[in-house]
Protein backbone atom coordinates (compact mmCIF):
# COMPACT_ATOMS: atom_id res chain seq x y z
CA UNK A 1 0.00 0.00 0.00
CA UNK A 2 2.65 2.37 0.80
CA UNK A 3 4.54 1.89 -2.47
CA UNK A 4 1.24 2.52 -4.25
CA UNK A 5 1.00 5.82 -2.43
CA UNK A 6 4.59 6.22 -3.45
CA UNK A 7 3.97 5.80 -7.06
CA UNK A 8 1.10 7.89 -7.20
CA UNK A 9 3.12 10.83 -5.07
CA UNK A 10 5.70 10.67 -7.70
CA UNK A 11 3.29 10.84 -10.54
CA UNK A 12 1.73 13.89 -9.10
CA UNK A 13 5.10 15.82 -8.61
CA UNK A 14 5.68 15.23 -12.29
CA UNK A 15 2.21 16.08 -13.05
CA UNK A 16 2.51 19.51 -11.34
CA UNK A 17 6.39 19.88 -12.39
CA UNK A 18 5.31 19.27 -15.96
CA UNK A 19 2.74 21.85 -15.78
CA UNK A 20 4.81 24.21 -14.12
CA UNK A 21 7.28 23.98 -17.14
CA UNK A 22 4.70 24.26 -19.97
CA UNK A 23 2.86 27.49 -17.78
CA UNK A 24 6.69 28.91 -18.16
CA UNK A 25 7.07 28.44 -21.46
CA UNK A 26 3.83 30.12 -22.43
CA UNK A 27 4.67 32.80 -19.96
CA UNK A 28 8.45 33.23 -22.31
CA UNK A 29 6.26 33.16 -25.53
CA UNK A 30 3.72 35.76 -24.46
CA UNK A 31 6.79 37.94 -23.61
CA UNK A 32 7.10 40.63 -25.83
CA UNK A 33 10.11 43.04 -26.22
CA UNK A 34 9.65 46.77 -27.58
CA UNK A 35 11.66 48.11 -30.18
CA UNK A 36 12.65 51.09 -32.15
CA UNK A 37 14.55 52.54 -34.95
CA UNK A 38 16.39 55.03 -34.67
CA UNK A 39 14.94 58.69 -36.18
CA UNK A 40 17.06 61.20 -38.16
CA UNK A 41 15.77 65.03 -37.42
CA UNK A 42 17.63 68.33 -37.60
CA UNK A 43 18.16 69.76 -34.46
CA UNK A 44 20.30 72.06 -32.17
CA UNK A 45 22.77 70.82 -29.45
CA UNK A 46 24.18 73.03 -26.36
CA UNK A 47 27.70 72.63 -25.92
CA UNK A 48 29.65 73.43 -22.63
CA UNK A 49 33.03 75.07 -22.59
CA UNK A 50 34.42 75.15 -19.09
CA UNK A 51 35.48 78.96 -18.83
CA UNK A 52 37.70 81.50 -16.68
CA UNK A 53 36.09 85.21 -16.45
CA UNK A 54 38.51 88.23 -16.82
CA UNK A 55 37.91 91.53 -16.27
CA UNK A 56 38.46 93.76 -19.53
CA UNK A 57 41.28 95.50 -17.59
CA UNK A 58 42.51 94.16 -14.51
CA UNK A 59 45.67 95.59 -13.12
CA UNK A 60 48.29 96.22 -10.38
CA UNK A 61 48.60 99.53 -8.88
CA UNK A 62 52.20 99.99 -7.09
CA UNK A 63 54.12 102.56 -5.34
CA UNK A 64 56.12 104.69 -7.29
CA UNK A 65 58.17 106.14 -5.00
CA UNK A 66 59.82 104.84 -1.37
CA UNK A 67 58.02 106.18 1.79
CA UNK A 68 55.61 106.03 4.43
CA UNK A 69 51.87 105.02 3.13
CA UNK A 70 50.27 108.82 4.54
CA UNK A 71 46.95 108.36 3.59
CA UNK A 72 44.13 105.97 1.75
CA UNK A 73 41.51 107.82 0.17
CA UNK A 74 39.44 104.78 -0.85
CA UNK A 75 38.35 101.76 0.61
CA UNK A 76 38.42 97.60 -0.33
CA UNK A 77 35.76 97.27 -2.75
CA UNK A 78 34.57 100.68 -3.21
CA UNK A 79 34.15 101.51 -7.18
CA UNK A 80 36.57 104.46 -8.53
CA UNK A 81 36.38 107.09 -10.68
CA UNK A 82 38.89 107.66 -13.75
CA UNK A 83 41.94 110.36 -11.78
CA UNK A 84 40.37 109.49 -8.32
CA UNK A 85 43.03 110.26 -5.73
CA UNK A 86 43.31 106.94 -3.89
CA UNK A 87 46.97 106.55 -2.07
CA UNK A 88 49.21 109.17 -0.53
CA UNK A 89 52.88 108.67 0.13
CA UNK A 90 54.44 111.26 2.70
CA UNK A 91 55.53 114.01 0.15
CA UNK A 92 57.30 115.89 2.74
CA UNK A 93 61.19 115.04 1.32
CA UNK A 94 59.78 115.54 -2.69
CA UNK A 95 58.63 118.56 -1.86
CA UNK A 96 61.48 119.77 -0.57
CA UNK A 97 63.54 118.28 -3.21
CA UNK A 98 61.19 120.79 -5.58
CA UNK A 99 61.71 124.08 -3.94
CA UNK A 100 65.05 123.34 -3.71
CA UNK A 101 64.90 122.68 -7.64
CA UNK A 102 62.61 125.61 -8.04
CA UNK A 103 65.22 127.68 -6.13
CA UNK A 104 68.27 126.75 -8.75
CA UNK A 105 66.01 127.62 -11.67
CA UNK A 106 65.62 131.16 -10.03
CA UNK A 107 69.08 131.73 -9.82
CA UNK A 108 69.99 130.17 -13.11
CA UNK A 109 67.09 132.15 -14.90
CA UNK A 110 68.95 135.51 -12.66
CA UNK A 111 72.40 134.81 -13.52
CA UNK A 112 70.98 133.88 -17.39
CA UNK A 113 69.46 137.56 -17.48
CA UNK A 114 72.70 139.85 -16.26
CA UNK A 115 74.87 137.74 -18.46
CA UNK A 116 72.66 138.34 -21.46
CA UNK A 117 72.59 142.06 -20.54
CA UNK A 118 76.65 141.84 -20.82
CA UNK A 119 76.54 139.75 -23.94
CA UNK A 120 74.03 142.66 -25.15
CA UNK A 121 77.25 145.21 -24.42
CA UNK A 122 79.94 143.14 -25.87
CA UNK A 123 81.46 142.84 -22.39
CA UNK A 124 81.31 138.94 -22.26
CA UNK A 125 81.01 136.61 -25.36
CA UNK A 126 78.51 134.55 -27.08
CA UNK A 127 80.00 130.97 -25.96
CA UNK A 128 79.39 132.31 -21.84
CA UNK A 129 76.04 133.54 -22.40
CA UNK A 130 75.19 129.67 -24.33
CA UNK A 131 76.98 128.59 -21.07
CA UNK A 132 74.58 130.02 -19.30
CA UNK A 133 71.48 129.42 -20.97
CA UNK A 134 72.72 125.69 -20.52
CA UNK A 135 72.61 126.24 -16.83
CA UNK A 136 69.15 127.41 -16.83
CA UNK A 137 67.84 124.59 -18.83
CA UNK A 138 69.49 122.21 -16.21
CA UNK A 139 67.53 124.07 -13.56
CA UNK A 140 64.48 123.90 -15.25
CA UNK A 141 64.68 120.03 -16.46
CA UNK A 142 66.03 118.86 -12.97
CA UNK A 143 62.63 120.94 -11.65
CA UNK A 144 60.69 119.28 -14.14
CA UNK A 145 62.17 115.98 -12.60
CA UNK A 146 61.49 116.88 -8.72
CA UNK A 147 58.04 117.51 -10.18
CA UNK A 148 57.76 114.21 -11.79
CA UNK A 149 58.77 112.88 -8.36
CA UNK A 150 56.91 114.40 -6.52
CA UNK A 151 53.56 113.53 -8.42
CA UNK A 152 53.94 110.21 -8.06
CA UNK A 153 53.49 110.30 -3.95
CA UNK A 154 49.88 110.59 -4.91
CA UNK A 155 48.45 106.89 -6.56
CA UNK A 156 45.35 107.81 -8.58
CA UNK A 157 42.64 105.84 -10.34
CA UNK A 158 43.75 105.03 -14.68
CA UNK A 159 40.53 104.04 -15.45
CA UNK A 160 36.92 103.39 -13.37
CA UNK A 161 37.12 100.36 -11.96
CA UNK A 162 36.32 98.73 -8.37
CA UNK A 163 39.32 98.34 -5.92
CA UNK A 164 40.83 94.89 -4.53
CA UNK A 165 42.30 93.46 -1.25
CA UNK A 166 44.83 95.81 0.24
CA UNK A 167 48.14 94.70 0.90
CA UNK A 168 49.69 97.36 2.53
CA UNK A 169 47.68 99.36 5.25
CA UNK A 170 47.81 103.21 6.68
CA UNK A 171 51.40 103.81 7.98
CA UNK A 172 53.45 100.96 6.54
CA UNK A 173 56.81 102.10 4.91
CA UNK A 174 56.65 101.18 1.08
CA UNK A 175 59.36 100.61 -1.22
CA UNK A 176 59.50 102.01 -4.65
CA UNK A 177 57.45 98.88 -6.96
CA UNK A 178 55.76 97.68 -3.72
CA UNK A 179 51.99 96.54 -4.67
CA UNK A 180 49.29 98.67 -3.19
CA UNK A 181 46.22 96.74 -4.41
CA UNK A 182 44.25 95.45 -7.56
CA UNK A 183 41.97 97.65 -9.90
CA UNK A 184 39.44 95.75 -12.41
CA UNK A 185 37.18 97.22 -15.17
CA UNK A 186 34.36 94.89 -14.82
CA UNK A 187 32.12 97.18 -17.45
CA UNK A 188 32.64 93.98 -20.00
CA UNK A 189 34.13 90.82 -19.21
CA UNK A 190 36.63 88.39 -21.28
CA UNK A 191 35.89 85.05 -21.30
CA UNK A 192 38.38 82.68 -21.82
CA UNK A 193 37.49 78.65 -23.39
CA UNK A 194 39.68 76.08 -24.71
CA UNK A 195 38.26 74.43 -27.85
CA UNK A 196 39.35 70.84 -29.32
CA UNK A 197 40.67 70.82 -32.68
CA UNK A 198 37.83 68.77 -34.47
CA UNK A 199 35.20 71.62 -32.95
CA UNK A 200 37.46 74.37 -34.29
CA UNK A 201 37.49 73.09 -37.23
CA UNK A 202 33.54 72.88 -37.51
CA UNK A 203 33.71 75.92 -35.85
CA UNK A 204 35.30 77.78 -38.47
CA UNK A 205 33.55 76.20 -41.67
CA UNK A 206 30.13 77.46 -40.59
CA UNK A 207 31.12 80.82 -39.58
CA UNK A 208 29.74 83.21 -42.39
CA UNK A 209 32.24 85.82 -43.34
CA UNK A 210 32.54 89.22 -40.68
CA UNK A 211 29.83 87.15 -38.70
CA UNK A 212 30.99 86.87 -34.89
CA UNK A 213 29.61 83.53 -32.98
CA UNK A 214 27.05 84.30 -29.92
CA UNK A 215 27.33 82.35 -27.02
CA UNK A 216 25.89 82.02 -23.72
CA UNK A 217 27.34 82.05 -20.28
CA UNK A 218 26.36 79.39 -17.63
CA UNK A 219 27.50 81.11 -14.23
CA UNK A 220 28.76 78.78 -11.34
CA UNK A 221 24.85 78.79 -9.70
CA UNK A 222 23.81 76.55 -13.05
CA UNK A 223 21.74 80.22 -13.95
CA UNK A 224 22.65 81.29 -17.31
CA UNK A 225 24.02 85.16 -17.64
CA UNK A 226 21.02 87.62 -18.92
CA UNK A 227 23.47 88.92 -21.53
CA UNK A 228 24.85 87.07 -24.44
CA UNK A 229 28.74 87.24 -25.64
CA UNK A 230 30.36 87.28 -28.98
CA UNK A 231 33.40 85.34 -30.12
CA UNK A 232 36.05 88.17 -31.27
CA UNK A 233 39.31 86.35 -30.60
CA UNK A 234 40.75 82.95 -31.27
CA UNK A 235 44.66 82.48 -30.23
CA UNK A 236 47.03 81.75 -33.15
CA UNK A 237 48.51 78.62 -32.09
CA UNK A 238 47.08 75.11 -30.67
CA UNK A 239 48.47 73.75 -27.04
CA UNK A 240 50.65 70.16 -28.54
CA UNK A 241 49.75 68.90 -25.08
CA UNK A 242 46.08 69.15 -25.39
CA UNK A 243 45.02 69.72 -28.80
CA UNK A 244 42.99 72.59 -27.84
CA UNK A 245 42.57 76.30 -29.12
CA UNK A 246 41.34 79.46 -26.86
CA UNK A 247 38.80 81.19 -27.83
CA UNK A 248 37.92 84.65 -26.35
CA UNK A 249 34.15 85.96 -25.77
CA UNK A 250 33.33 89.29 -24.71
CA UNK A 251 30.03 90.05 -22.47
CA UNK A 252 28.48 93.41 -21.73
CA UNK A 253 28.25 93.70 -17.36
CA UNK A 254 25.96 96.62 -17.27
CA UNK A 255 24.76 95.24 -13.55
CA UNK A 256 28.61 94.16 -12.30
CA UNK A 257 27.46 91.20 -11.63
CA UNK A 258 30.31 89.31 -12.94
CA UNK A 259 34.00 89.37 -11.05
CA UNK A 260 37.28 89.01 -12.53
CA UNK A 261 38.47 85.25 -11.65
CA UNK A 262 35.00 83.75 -11.73
CA UNK A 263 34.57 80.12 -13.56
CA UNK A 264 31.54 79.06 -15.40
CA UNK A 265 30.84 77.17 -19.17
CA UNK A 266 30.30 79.16 -22.10
CA UNK A 267 27.20 76.98 -24.04
CA UNK A 268 27.49 77.36 -27.86
CA UNK A 269 24.39 76.58 -29.78
CA UNK A 270 25.19 74.43 -32.88
CA UNK A 271 22.61 73.47 -35.40
CA UNK A 272 22.95 69.62 -36.84
CA UNK A 273 21.61 68.31 -39.78
CA UNK A 274 20.00 64.52 -40.22
CA UNK A 275 21.21 63.91 -36.79
CA UNK A 276 20.45 60.45 -35.74
CA UNK A 277 18.95 60.26 -32.46
CA UNK A 278 18.10 56.90 -30.16
CA UNK A 279 16.52 57.18 -26.61
CA UNK A 280 19.16 57.22 -24.01
CA UNK A 281 17.12 54.22 -21.89
CA UNK A 282 17.64 52.00 -25.04
CA UNK A 283 21.64 52.38 -24.20
CA UNK A 284 23.64 50.79 -21.73
CA UNK A 285 27.51 50.49 -20.97
CA UNK A 286 30.56 48.58 -20.58
CA UNK A 287 33.71 50.02 -19.63
CA UNK A 288 32.73 53.51 -20.35
CA UNK A 289 31.83 52.51 -24.28
CA UNK A 290 27.79 52.45 -25.09
CA UNK A 291 26.03 49.80 -26.64
CA UNK A 292 22.75 49.31 -27.77
CA UNK A 293 21.05 45.69 -28.43
CA UNK A 294 20.11 45.40 -32.20
CA UNK A 295 17.65 43.09 -33.20
CA UNK A 296 19.21 40.84 -35.99
CA UNK A 297 17.55 38.96 -39.59
CA UNK A 298 17.72 35.94 -37.28
CA UNK A 299 14.92 37.46 -35.01
CA UNK A 300 17.98 37.33 -32.21
CA UNK A 301 19.69 40.46 -30.26
CA UNK A 302 23.16 41.60 -30.72
CA UNK A 303 24.78 44.18 -28.63
CA UNK A 304 26.65 46.75 -31.02
CA UNK A 305 28.66 49.30 -29.67
CA UNK A 306 28.11 52.70 -30.84
CA UNK A 307 29.68 56.43 -30.29
CA UNK A 308 27.95 59.50 -29.12
CA UNK A 309 28.29 62.69 -31.02
CA UNK A 310 26.23 64.83 -28.55
CA UNK A 311 23.49 64.78 -25.59
CA UNK A 312 20.15 65.93 -25.33
CA UNK A 313 17.29 65.83 -22.83
CA UNK A 314 16.43 61.56 -22.59
CA UNK A 315 18.26 61.64 -26.15
CA UNK A 316 21.86 60.54 -27.85
CA UNK A 317 23.33 61.54 -30.73
CA UNK A 318 25.03 58.88 -32.42
CA UNK A 319 27.69 59.76 -34.76
CA UNK A 320 28.40 56.34 -35.79
CA UNK A 321 27.60 52.55 -34.88
CA UNK A 322 24.04 52.36 -36.02
CA UNK A 323 21.81 52.88 -39.47
CA UNK A 324 18.39 54.19 -39.85
CA UNK A 325 16.54 51.22 -40.35
CA UNK A 326 18.11 49.12 -37.14
CA UNK A 327 15.84 47.99 -34.74
CA UNK A 328 17.02 48.56 -31.11
CA UNK A 329 15.73 47.10 -28.12
CA UNK A 330 14.15 49.37 -26.50
CA UNK A 331 13.19 48.56 -22.63
CA UNK A 332 13.91 44.59 -20.90
CA UNK A 333 17.86 45.45 -21.70
CA UNK A 334 18.51 43.45 -18.47
CA UNK A 335 16.51 40.66 -19.52
CA UNK A 336 18.20 39.27 -22.49
CA UNK A 337 21.19 37.58 -23.30
CA UNK A 338 23.49 38.02 -26.15
CA UNK A 339 22.18 36.01 -29.18
CA UNK A 340 18.62 35.37 -27.70
CA UNK A 341 15.67 34.99 -30.06
CA UNK A 342 12.92 36.99 -28.60
CA UNK A 343 9.38 38.15 -29.37
CA UNK A 344 9.16 42.07 -30.16
CA UNK A 345 6.55 44.72 -30.72
CA UNK A 346 7.36 47.34 -32.87
CA UNK A 347 6.81 51.03 -31.63
CA UNK A 348 7.48 54.13 -34.20
CA UNK A 349 9.81 56.30 -33.41
CA UNK A 350 7.98 59.47 -33.41
CA UNK A 351 5.91 57.88 -30.92
CA UNK A 352 9.00 56.96 -28.55
CA UNK A 353 10.44 60.10 -29.13
CA UNK A 354 7.69 62.20 -28.35
CA UNK A 355 6.61 60.68 -24.96
CA UNK A 356 10.82 61.14 -23.83
CA UNK A 357 10.44 64.95 -24.16
CA UNK A 358 12.06 65.85 -27.70
CA UNK A 359 12.95 69.71 -28.03
CA UNK A 360 13.88 68.92 -31.92
CA UNK A 361 12.91 70.98 -35.31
Amino acid sequence: MKRILMVIGMCASMLNTSCDSKKEEKKEEETEFLVTNPIEKDTIVDKDYVAQIHAISHIELRALEKGYLQKIFVDEGQHVKQGQLMFEIMPMLYEAEQQKSQAEVNFADVEYKNTKALADSNIVSKNELAMAKAKLDKAKAELSLASVHLGFTKVKAPFNGIMDHFQVRLGSLVDEGDLLTTLSDNSKMWVYFNVPEAEYLDYQTRLKSNKKEVVKLMMANNQLFDHPGVVETIEADFNNETGNIAFRATFPNPKGLLRHGETGNIVITTPLKHAMMIPQKATFEVLEKKYVYVIGNDGAVHSREIKIAAELPHIFIVESGLKKDDQILLEGLRQVKENEKVHVKFLKPDAVMSKLGLYAE
